[in-house]
């Protein structure tokens, strides 16, 4: 497998789909450098990894400061000789209608959600341009493809992040740097972001759309390690993931 050695940076790794993803890709044989905020969960999760004969380290970060997102990476580098993949997962979604006008959330998406993909493109792309490979991984949404009522702040991010990931890998392609870049749109799966929805109205519609559709993270650690165990010469840019059951 093409995947096995490979050094992968993970964001927002202490639930959901980065920590389902780092347990898999570790299991493939890749070395896995955690990233998020909760340090206990980050380092619960390394152990286990390393437990079961994987190779995981940890470090705190905050995505939308660029300095701790470089000292992610450089750490990865220090810890494992290099950086090959980064996924940048990272994410929150506390929708609400436009005309609830909750200013501080639309800013704390912004933040998050694009400037942190931002940062972590940031980054990795001197290293992957003077290493010429690499592989960029994003999680954007199905919100990023679609327009939704009450996501309207949170899928412009999302938006913007399918932009700016098809603009890297066609520069890139132009550049000969032959760096990679996934871009998913997951629907509903079952993580932590409904926990952070304070419009009550919103957060119950989409608990009860969730409860009907919502599928296990383990659904898109599945995607990624497929696109990053594909030849080096294969790119494939994109995947919409989908419960079976979602309309």
């Amino acid at each position: 497998m093409s995947i096995k050695g490979k050094v992968v940076v993970i964001t927002g790794a202490s639930s959901g789909i980065g920590a389902a993803t780092a347990k898999l890709l570790a299991k493939n044989g890749a070395m896995v450098m955690l990233g998020a905020r909760r340090e206990d969960r980050l380092y619960q999760l390394a152990n286990e990894i390393n437990v079961d004969g994987g190779r995981a380290d940890y470090r705190v970060v905050d995505v939308t400061k660029p300095d701790e997102v470089q000292k992610l990476v450089d750490a990865a580098q220090d810890s494992f000789g290099g950086i090959d993949v980064i996924f940048n997962n990272a994410g929150i979604m506390p929708n609400s209608p436009m005309s609830a006008v909750r200013a501080e959330e639309w800013n704390r998406m912004i933040d998050v959600n694009l400037k942190g993909v931002l940062n972590g493109i940031a980054a990795v792309m001197p290293a992957f341009t003077a290493q010429k490979h690499g592989h960029i991984i994003t999680t954007s949404s199905v919100a990023g493809l679609k327009n939704y009522v009450g996501s309207g702040v949170y899928g412009a991010t999302k938006f913007a992040v399918k932009n700016a990931m098809e603009v890297t890998r066609m520069e890139s392609a132009n550049e000969g740097t032959n760096i990679r870049t996934t871009t998913l749109y997951p629907a509903a799966i079952n993580t932590e972001l409904l926990d952070h929805i304070n419009d009550e109205k919103t957060a119950t519609n989409m608990k009860n759309f969730y409860q009907q559709h919502g599928i296990a993270p383990d659904a898109i650690a599945r995607v990624v390690n497929f696109a990053i165990d594909q030849p080096e010469e294969v790119d494939i840019s994109e995947f919409t993931i989908y419960p079976t059951n979602q309309a």
